[in-house]
């Protein structure tokens, strides 16, 4: 954590100190982190922002790959967190829709940074790979 707010002091050019996190924000930004980072979870939020409400079924289908068992977990961890409403509707059989909240809506914007930045920069990623796995193996 130290580190990221030594970067983002940096890339403000603050010369003020910057206050101390308290440690429920601390826990949260690291549970958030954890839960976001995983691929699941971002493409799952991809899907409903870029689609809106989505059906159990069409949301796998969008993201691909992904297990019926880990698009119900992911589905249920962004639900606890308060990133998506599930209804529920009393037709058989069951009609089940995902839609992001607001609370969704305002992390998947924090994520376009990550898309901008990957739009950006992928070149210079790219060689630097390359350049690393030559090193590697040369």
């Amino acid at each position: 954590m130290h580190a990221i707010r030594e970067a983002m002091a940096a890339m403000h050019k603050r010369s003020e100190e910057i206050p101390p996190v308290s440690k429920a924000v601390e826990s949260l930004v690291r549970q958030v982190i954890a839960q976001v980072a995983d691929k699941w979870t971002m493409l799952v939020l991809e899907a409903l922002e870029e689609h809106g409400t989505l059906r159990f079924t069409e949301c796998g289908r969008i993201v691909g790959g992904i297990s019926q068992k880990m698009l119900t977990k992911t589905l249920r961890e962004m639900e606890r967190d308060g990133l998506v409403v599930r209804t529920v509707h009393p037709v058989i059989p069951p009609h089940v829709d995902y839609t992001l909240t607001e609370l969704g809506r305002e992390l998947s914007a924090a994520f376009c940074g990550v898309w901008t930045w990957a739009e950006t920069y992928h070149a210079e990623v790219s060689a630097a790979r390359r350049a690393f796995r030559e090193r590697e193996e040369g």
